[in-house]
Formats: C-alpha cells, sequence, structure tokens
C-alpha cells in the first residue's frame, strides 16, 4: 500500500506521457487529497524501460499492456480503493480509515502525521458533501 497525505492512494490505471510518447494503461496510485500520481511500485522499472525505448523509437502512443503481463488483481490487492469503485463508498471509505489513523497518530503523539490527516479528513469530507447534494 502506498501512502500520501496522511493516508492510503487510489489504485487506477491512465496514461502518462513520456517526452512525446504517450503511455496507455499504465498501472497507478493516485492521492485522492493532493492528486499526486506515483507508477504503480510493481512495474515502476518495466514502465521506465519500455517508455524510454518507445520514445527512442520515436513511437507517438504505446499501450503498457501490450508489453508487460501484470495480474491486475495482484497488482492492485493491497490497495484500499479503486477508481472506479462507488464514489460516495470510496470516500467513506477513505474517511473511516483516515479516521482509525487519526487514533493511532493521537496515541503515538505523531503531531505531523495528524495534522496531515486532519487536512485529509477535511478534504474528504468537502468531497463526500459535494457527492451528496448531486
Amino acid at each position: 500500500m502506498s501512502f500520501c497525505c496522511g493516508g492510503s492512494m487510489i489504485g487506477t490505471k491512465g496514461t502518462l506521457k513520456h517526452f512525446r510518447t504517450q503511455v496507455h494503461n499504465v498501472p497507478l496510485l493516485v492521492c485522492p487529497v493532493c492528486e499526486r500520481v506515483e507508477v504503480h511500485y510493481k512495474v515502476e522499472s518495466e514502465y521506465e524501460i519500455l517508455a524510454e525505448y518507445a520514445h527512442g523509437d520515436g513511437t507517438p502512443e504505446i499501450d503498457f499492456q501490450d508489453y508487460v503481463m501484470e495480474d491486475e488483481a495482484t497488482m492492485f490487492e493491497n490497495c484500499v480503493n479503486m477508481e472506479e469503485d462507488d464514489p460516495m463508498t470510496m470516500v467513506q471509505s477513505q474517511i473511516d480509515m483516515g479516521l482509525d489513523l487519526l487514533a493511532v497518530a493521537k496515541k503515538i503523539n505523531d503531531e505531523k502525521w495528524e495534522r496531515d490527516l486532519k487536512r485529509r479528513l477535511a478534504v474528504m469530507s468537502l468531497r463526500r458533501s459535494r457527492l451528496q447534494h448531486k
């Protein structure tokens, strides 16, 4: 599981641009708070190699899945949420986990982690309110 802004990131697949080459269907981890995007750590080196070769060949687009056969279920098994999950369920799950982590942060007196989690909870609560009003 990857963490950012005090809590877990969300698993998804997306397109990344490497110089002039677009690499589609790359396994990614996205922070629901700051929206930071990382290539999934299990395929990070494969992504770098494939993107470099494709760029070197002058290929404008390439599909990651055509070259790297990583089982999606195994890849994202440690992710708490996936992007295709129901948005309200995902936000509520992130809030619940944030509250659990906040209790741990308070118990171990980690003030920086507490601040990060409170900020995260504020963002996720705002998202939940917006989803409820739609």
